[in-house]
């Protein structure tokens, strides 16, 4: 233990997560296609390791700046590799509601995009403003996939029409159900989005 632990005990997840370097994390990244959304999302972490769960918990209640490194890292890692290269890519983060917003002072997903973009080039380009959220709920986590569904339902809305010839790449922290995602995905096929990808950080 570090002397100033005694001082400033560290979180668990903050201990967990403080010897990790980019290549270490950069090794557990093994994307997965996993069928909960129609689309299909790609997940690049597995949740169930605790280095994984101790950086999306750091980022996303925190705003860890090591976390937010290690996540934006493994993203960038995905998409350098990309293969839709031809076609031109929003990279669109799932928006906050309002309150949870100005609670956090961040959007988690929205702060490992930007940082994950900086490391490429400009074929990929960050859209916070296309998607909104409209209806705030509740926190996920206990909810079963029914009240999931009925919490998630009409809770984004698109602020204008998309360009087809875009490809849309929604990228969530966190998949579990899938319900947000999808909530998501029928907003934006709603305004003409023909290309979608669907990209969770963690299953």
């Amino acid at each position: 233990m570090r002397l100033l632990d005694f001082l400033f005990p560290p979180r668990v997840d903050e201990s967990i997560l403080r010897d990790v370097s980019i290549d270490d994390f950069l090794a557990l990244v093994v994307p997965q296609v996993v069928s909960e959304t129609r689309p299909e999302t790609v997940v690049l972490l597995p949740f169930s390791d605790s280095r994984i769960r101790a950086a999306i918990h750091e980022a996303k209640y925190h705003g860890s700046k090591h976390a937010f490194t290690l996540l934006a890292a493994a993203l960038a890692e995905y998409l350098r590799d990309y293969d839709e290269r031809p076609r031109r890519s929003f990279i669109i983060p799932i928006p906050l509601g309002k309150e949870r917003r100005k609670e956090r002072g961040f959007n988690q997903v929205e702060e490992i995009a930007r940082r994950a973009l900086h490391s490429l080039d400009g074929h990929f380009i960050l859209n916070t403003n296309l998607l909104e959220r409209v209806k705030e709920t509740q926190t996920q986590v206990s909810l079963e996939r029914r009240r999931r569904e009925e919490n998630m339902r009409g809770a984004f809305t698109a602020t204008h029409r998309a360009d087809p010839a875009y490809t849309y790449i929604v990228i969530d922290d966190v998949l579990t159900t899938g319900v947000t995602l999808q909530s998501a995905i029928d907003a934006l096929q709603e305004v003409g989005a023909e290309h979608i990808i669907l990209l969770a950080l963690a299953h």
